[in-house]
């Protein structure tokens, strides 16, 4: 049995049947169609619409005609060196018309393209052409240069804007199945070493099939082609007769993409969710994007945050379309919401699965778990990706065979999901962004969504990090509203509010952005904290007597934090329950006193903690029960030092001290 609910709630059916242009007008993409090839697509709009508005960039605009004729040109240059058959070709541009063209001469000429984005590390580069075993790279002018550093002329370039127009600018009307390859695209690896992941005609021409898309609809597209969702924004605006507009996102300002949209006049936009955020904190007045009809998001998965921000910056009329995919499993599900939708407590809402998709979802042992409960999301359907390029062991492991459809196989997503009993999914978290933090399972985004709900943080991603070869630490990263400052005792409280001990990040890095790549989170890139002292709201004070300088010494060793002042509270440090324990059991090691946990909940810091030990002197335990104590102590689990904390301090009306 499978949890994937085929037929979809009327309510949603009559959501989706809104979300059409205010002229009512669209394509029909008839099955048949993805049973065809892209070019073959393409050119059934070109003969519907050959003086429409294709494709438009910062410099230029080509009609579907004019598209057509460029790209045919480039596919004839293409097979007069190459001949026929089915290979890779590298494409290396800007994001412009130029890579558009090129992408859709590969295609016609019967190959299949490695989209190169320049922005990209050079040694990032040459791996992927070396690794795609591509005999040629495409480029313009611009990137000319690039192309000769990365290939060191071992590969042969050919640049599209030397094409001689004398050459035929007609279809070429090759044979090409829908089986057939139409790109390799990259995506980071476990190892570190990037994974090409192979798709064809009949999978990439699956989404754009979905959708009702008018003629009159204007797309922005504002992403390399190398990057997945962008080029299935593509086939969704080219294969349906609509408008693209380009936008390069990584070289404009947020600001100017926000009145770009605007002179523009989009009608559907398609943003991960960190862009999305920071364009809708722009709008200042709700009509300023009353062209939009749709929004998308995707990429990651949509918090409440992103849904309030949609609600309260946009229209009624603006419908917002949230799903999930990935660069393997191609669209998997999706809804098309309005701002009555009531968004779930836990996890993120991602939708309906998308006609032709199953979705079932596993447990450990590798079977389907019952309806409401999670499980990892397991893919089958027709718009799956080929596999892995040369990396059949690696296929083998994520693409299983469907034990109910010989022709099909399923492909593990990695991700967390739970089926409600109408079939919608929610999405739990990834099986990787699941870790053990103090032997709990922690869900980073879990800890991101309670950041975000801070007044003064903008945006937050969390990371965990080693801090021994068994320990594990969280780290926040935020970024806060230009006018505002915190202090991380403020975060603590706030967080100790929302979250169990052993969730709150032990450090945080103030960040003016989060670290982007093609506007999704590159977790990647976070910068590990050293191990310097926070900034606290109370200042540095240094250890006053040899009391104080000793259990400065242990906090900074328990806590691995340089320079711990004697009004510093342990809690804003990063301390938690077992680090109370283990601060303890060394307190009472070096003064042979017998200390409750509580002792450090009620006494935070150094300098109150040297004043409970003077009290205390001349009380030191004798060995035996010296023994005793710390025996106690250190067989101490987290769970018990939590349960100890909890009992020592129920008593009490106010939590943790922060000075």
């Amino acid at each position: 049995m499978s949890n994937s609910i085929q037929q979809i709630p009327s309510e949603q059916q009559a959501m989706r049947a809104k979300c059409f242009h205010p002229s009512g007008t669209f394509v029909e993409f008839p099955m048949e169609d993805v049973e065809t090839s892209i070019p073959e697509r393409f050119e059934k709009i070109v003969r519907l619409y050959p003086d429409c508005l294709a494709i438009k960039d910062k410099d230029r605009s080509l009609t579907y005609d004019q598209l057509n004729r460029a790209a045919n040109r480039i596919a004839h240059a293409i097979i007069e060196r190459r001949d026929q058959g089915s290979e890779p070709i590298a494409l290396l541009f800007e994001h412009g018309i130029d890579v558009i063209a090129a992408l859709l001469g590969v295609l016609k000429a019967g190959k299949f393209y490695v989209a190169l984005d320049p922005s990209f590390p050079q040694e990032r580069l040459k791996y992927m052409l070396q690794d795609s075993e591509a005999p040629i790279v495409l480029v313009n002018h611009r990137s000319f240069e690039l192309g000769k550093q990365i290939t060191k002329s071992s590969f042969p370039l050919l640049n599209v804007e030397e094409i001689d127009e004398s050459l035929s600018s007609e279809n070429l009307c090759l044979a090409i199945s829908p089986v057939d390859l139409v790109n390799i695209r990259y995506t980071s690896g476990s190892t570190g070493v990037p994974k090409g992941v192979t798709r064809n005609h009949r999978s990439s021409s699956q989404v754009p099939g979905l959708m009702r898309v008018s003629p009159d609809d204007r797309f922005s597209l504002i992403h390399s082609v190398s990057f997945g969702s962008s080029a299935m924004d593509l086939y969704l605006s080219l294969l349906n007769g609509a408008s693209t507009f380009l936008f390069d996102v990584k070289r404009e300002s947020v600001q100017r993409l926000l009145h770009w949209l605007s002179e523009e006049q989009i009608t559907v936009c398609h943003f991960p969710p960190a862009l999305f955020r920071q364009v809708a904190e722009l709008l200042s007045d709700r009509r300023q994007l009353s062209n939009l009809r749709l929004v998308r998001l995707s990429g990651a998965a949509i918090s409440r945050l992103e849904f309030e921000l949609y609600r309260e910056k946009f229209t009624a009329e603006t419908l917002l379309e949230i799903g999930m995919g990935s660069t393997e499993a191609g669209r998997i599900c999706s809804a098309t919401l309005d701002q009555t939708f009531s968004f779930p407590d836990k996890g993120a809402p991602v939708g309906y699965p998308v006609k032709g998709i199953e979705i079932r979802l596993l447990g450990e042992d590798g079977r389907e778990v019952s309806l409401g409960e999670i499980g990892e999301i397991a893919v089958s359907g027709s718009s799956l990706a080929f596999g892995y390029w040369k990396e059949p062991e690696l296929t083998g492991a994520k693409f299983l065979p469907d034990p109910g459809d010989a022709n099909r196989c399923i492909y593990l997503t990695g991700d967390l999901g739970q089926m409600l009993s109408d079939g919608f999914l929610i999405h739990r978290g990834r099986k990787d962004l699941m870790v053990k933090i103090r032997g709990y399972r922690v869900d980073l985004r879990e800890v991101e969504g309670a950041l975000r709900e801070h007044p003064t943080i903008s945006d937050a991603a969390v990371a965990a990090w080693d801090q021994s070869s068994e320990e594990k630490y969280l780290v926040g990263y935020i970024v806060s509203h230009a006018e505002s400052t915190m202090r991380v005792s403020e975060l603590n409280a706030f967080l100790r509010a929302k979250l169990p001990d052993y969730m709150i990040p032990k450090a945080f890095v103030l960040l003016e952005s989060l670290p982007l790549t093609n506007g999704k989170l590159d977790r990647s890139m976070l910068p590990q904290p050293g191990n310097q002292r926070p900034d606290l709201r109370t200042a540095y004070v240094p250890p006053r007597n040899d009391i104080e300088r000793l259990l400065s010494r242990i906090w900074e060793g328990v806590l691995v934090t340089e320079k711990v002042g004697i009004h510093d509270n342990f809690f804003d440090l990063g301390g938690h329950s077992l680090a109370a324990a283990r601060i303890i059991s060394g307190v009472i090691k070096q003064f042979q006193l017998e200390l409750p946990i509580k002792a450090l909940f009620e006494s935070p810091t150094v300098a109150e903690m040297a004043a409970v030990i003077t009290a205390h002197q001349g009380k030191q335990l004798t060995d035996g029960d010296l023994a005793r104590v710390l025996g106690e102590l250190e067989s101490l689990s987290d769970d018990e030092a939590q349960r100890l904390l909890a009992e020592e301090t129920t008593s009490s009306d106010s939590g943790p001290r922060h000075e």
